[in-house]
């Protein structure tokens, strides 16, 4: 009983000290120019969300392979039930991609990626989640000013408040726009007055989608990226996104596409090894950058560039994976940039994400090794450091 009652007393403790920050945060808004009306409906019924707070302290130890994740991202229901959906909503998604000039099979696949094509938009009250993150002061400025923003879509009558959910981190709609993106980005797509990413009907959500990449620079009749075969004796270390080369330079090099002929001129394009030498390879191009503005995880933008080719009927990808592979922990990862930095390949900050620095000094190792210098942070690799 005592462990209840002081679990109790903490939650009591917590919900007052959040009803304390929103009278302060109140006159806040205000300056902001939210008005008052808009504050107090908004807010109202608002409490703190310890669950919001676990979600946002939840680390998972291990993160998914790219394979299992693009197993997932171009599964067969998720292709059959995205050209069901595209057969469903053609005339929008025809409309959008003459609009917008943005591949309709790409922003099909981003709505595959953020909601399964509308199913999983996500019930969690935004204005009580953003409160209660902006309170909890972890990343308070963030949270905060995603507040602000969220209150002005409801101040500019896009939405209610009842209507206004999401996911735990504020991502709304069947496309998944946070705050702050939808006041920037989003669109009046069927022409009623609204920009309602909510509604059952996804056609804002999807105009404001390819809308939003069109901002980014999207480039018209440019892939994303092709799968290619590399030749033997390939160069890994010029697998970097900071090396570019026409198709027609890649192939000069024996880089070609799986049907063994030089990729298609599309413009200057790099090679991404999403798993090192023993998976699959990819020639990339700008339109690559333009879908990470929407989620920098490489293992997304594959997923999206690699769903929207199956909604078109293309193939599977055709190099096989490292599957059964041991991926590194996040503390295996701290301890590999601990080992490189004793060794004098990293000057970084140790924090157990693989970035580019990172990356250039696995590569750096495995060349003063003697080894595949592809910049995979492998077991093996483990092994070389120990």
């Amino acid at each position: 009983m005592k462990g209840q009652t002081n679990m109790h007393l903490a939650s009591a403790s917590a919900e007052a000290g959040f009803q304390s920050w929103i009278a302060g945060f109140r006159s806040r808004a205000l300056r902001e120019g939210i008005s008052a009306t808009t504050f107090d409906r908004a807010f109202r019924g608002v409490h703190y969300n310890s669950d919001v707070i676990a979600k946002d302290r939840r680390q998972s130890e291990f993160t998914k392979q790219i394979w299992d994740y693009l197993d997932s991202a171009a599964s067969p229901t998720r292709v059959s039930n995205g050209q069901a959906a595209m057969r469903k909503y053609a005339a929008v998604l025809d409309g959008v991609e003459r609009v917008y000039g943005v591949d309709k099979y790409v922003v099909a696949a981003v709505w595959g990626l953020e909601s399964a094509y509308g199913e999983h938009r996500g019930d969690v009250h935004i204005i009580e989640a953003m409160a209660t993150l902006a309170y909890d002061g972890r990343r308070g400025s963030f949270f905060e000013s995603q507040l602000i923003a969220a209150l002005k879509i409801l101040q500019a009558g896009d939405t209610t408040p009842a209507r206004m959910t999401g996911s735990w981190a504020g991502a709304m709609g069947h496309t998944q726009f946070i705050p702050t993106s939808f006041l920037a980005f989003a669109v009046d797509g069927n022409g009623d007055g609204k920009r309602d990413i909510w509604s059952d009907d996804p056609t804002d959500a999807l105009a404001s989608t390819a809308a939003y990449l069109a901002r980014h620079g999207w480039n018209k009749g440019q892939p994303w990226g092709v799968e290619v075969r590399l030749p033997s004796g390939f160069d890994y270390s010029s697998a970097r996104r900071d090396v570019m080369r026409s198709p027609d330079d890649w192939a000069r090099l024996g880089v070609v596409g799986i049907d063994g002929r030089p990729v298609p001129n599309y413009g200057r394009a790099s090679i991404l090894l999403p798993a090192g030498a023993q998976g699959a390879a990819f020639m990339i191009f700008d339109n690559f950058a333009v879908i990470e503005r929407y989620n920098k995880a490489d293992a997304y933008v594959i997923g999206v560039g690699h769903l929207s080719d199956r909604l078109r009927g293309g193939p599977a990808i055709q190099a096989s994976w490292p599957r059964g592979y041991a991926p590194l922990s996040f503390n295996e990862k701290k301890q590999m940039q601990q080992l490189l930095t004793r060794r004098g390949f990293l000057d970084d900050k140790i924090d157990g994400i693989i970035g580019p620095n990172t990356v250039n000094a696995i590569r750096a190792f495995q060349r003063s090794i003697g080894v595949t210098p592809d910049g995979y942070p492998s077991q093996e690799l483990m092994r070389h450091l120990r």
